[in-house]
């Protein structure tokens, strides 16, 4: 049977937000039978750490078992040796060889009694099981065998490789219908980000919470390596331009070549989409490589897991599916790190990066304002509440590009930081970091939404979003339908 289980010590860090999750999770206890859920999504979002608090809330016992990371030299066999010694540290079975899945899973089921709730957690199961095609269908049979029999267990599946798990497990046949649930975390929404900076929240300035989020995003890993004594500009530069630095380091972790040549080209194409949305078509050519379906495959792969978006959205003009093909690079970190860190890596690990403040380093307001663009457009549904929908179904939200040429030739599109549609208005929100924001930013509006083609019927309301300082004149001008002070998204 199980040893004795300290689930507390899995977390140190005092857990922040994921509340509908949890809820969600203890509701399965109220079922008569056992549950086989998934969680996927980006590294460092929290996946294993959202099941070990939902374990350590709510059950008696908890197994953890972790795939070994790629290597040149890794084999299925050695993924079996350490579920064995995994399984015997936690438990009192055996560490003995095994020599297929199946018995590695009947093994595993020999510790789990039905006298008291139990969480298992297969973690980072893309590694675990990627070395044998018959993984799968051992976890299929193990599941219908041994595992779904009791009545008190919950079965976890985690990984970063959301592709793989969607492929071979969730997109299986042979488990249709076995999974109650499937998770895809997000990213932690900007008022459970603030929390990371704990008693201090409240007091530290808005414009630099701002500039920490929209250097980590949402992402808890890196929310974690906050320290609120410091300020923004210290926290950023400790993260990020030390070699010691968590965000410094973790673009290489998540794609090194030791992950394969899937993991290069990813990188590959996210360097590429650090300079603006492309194509896969735009892309292929960027790279120089044939169109033969990989860019696509891999495009997909980003967006399961977090990095890249598509940003589906309706046409304004016509109501319907925008299809433009675009790939926006949406990870705050990938993009900072890549626009901003990766640049200047020589100078950094030579110890000859210095700066006195942040302010002073080349285009740091430009990058600072189009990160915070980026966080905002990634947390579009947090506006929603001061936009006064009344009943109004939000439709689509998106940003929005439109090219287009008039008869000359010449430029009469329209880019519009986000576009918020319902039914019969179209908000079209404009997203600003500056020290001072005039009354200039009323005539930027005002062309924007001229050259925007809306559909007959269909009302334009202007939207500012923003963190700086507000002439006054903007806002008791009346121009705009809502303005939004970005403290309110931190629940100030």
């Amino acid at each position: 049977m199980l040893k004795k289980q300290n689930i507390e010590t899995h977390n140190s860090v005092q857990f922040i937000g994921r509340k509908e999750y949890l809820e969600d999770l203890e509701s399965l206890w109220r079922k008569a039978t056992s549950s086989l859920i998934a969680c996927r999504g980006r590294r460092r979002i929290g996946k294993s750490t959202l099941i070990r608090e939902f374990a350590r809330r709510t059950s008696s016992a908890y197994i953890e078992i972790e795939g070994l990371p790629p290597d040149k030299e890794m084999t299925n066999q050695r993924q079996l040796d350490h579920f064995a010694e995994a399984l015997a540290a936690q438990s009192d079975a055996p560490n003995e060889p095994l020599s297929n899945w199946i018995e590695a899973f009947h093994r595993l089921d020999g510790q789990i009694g039905d006298d008291r709730r139990t969480v298992v957690l297969l973690d980072e199961i893309s590694w675990m099981g990627g070395y044998d095609i018959n993984y799968p269908g051992a976890l299929r049979t193990a599941w219908e065998t041994f595992f779904h029999r009791h009545p008190r267990l919950v079965v976890a599946i985690c990984g970063s490789v959301s592709a793989w798990i969607k492929e071979n497990i969730l997109d299986n046949t042979g488990f249709t219908g076995r999974f109650s649930r499937d998770y895809v975390l997000p990213e932690l929404d900007l008022a459970e980000c603030a929390a990371f900076w704990r008693s201090a929240k409240d007091r530290v300035s808005v414009r630099e919470i701002f500039d920490v989020l929209s250097v980590t995003g949402g992402i808890p890993r890196y929310l974690e390596e906050i320290d609120p004594g410091l300020s923004a500009e210290e926290n950023i530069r400790r993260m990020c331009f030390s070699t010691s630095g968590e965000l410094y380091k973790d673009f290489d972790a998540i794609f090194s070549p030791i992950f394969g040549e899937d993991a290069v080209l990813k990188r590959r194409v996210l360097e590429a989409l650090a300079d603006g949305p492309m194509s896969g078509v735009e892309i292929s050519n960027r790279l120089e490589l044939k169109r033969n379906g990989r860019v696509s495959s891999v495009l997909r792969e980003l967006k399961e897991g977090g990095f890249v978006s598509d940003d589906p959205g309706l046409n304004p003009e016509t109501g319907k599916d925008m299809r433009t093909g675009k790939y926006r690079l949406k990870d705050n970190y990938t993009r900072f790190y890549l626009k901003y860190v990766q640049p200047r890596k020589t100078q950094i690990e030579s110890g000859s990066f210095r700066f006195a403040s942040l302010g002073t380093l080349p285009e740091w307001n430009a990058v600072m304002g189009l990160q915070f663009e980026n966080l905002i457009v990634n947390n579009a549904m947090s506006l929603i509440p001061y936009l006064h929908l009344g009943n109004s179904i939000v439709e689509s939200a998106a940003p929005y590009r439109n090219a287009r040429r008039d008869a000359e030739g010449n430029k009469g599109g329209c880019q519009i930081d986000l576009l918020i549609q319902t039914p019969m208005t179209a908000y079209v929100v404009e997203v600003k970091r500056k020290r001072e924001i005039d009354e200039s930013i009323i005539s930027e509006m005002q062309g924007r939404i001229a050259r925007l083609p809306l559909r007959r019927g269909m009302t334009a309301r202007p939207v500012l979003v923003y963190e700086g300082e507000l002439a006054p004149y903007v806002e008791g001008s009346g121009y705009f339908d809502a303005v939004i002070p970005a403290a309110k998204l931190l629940g100030r």
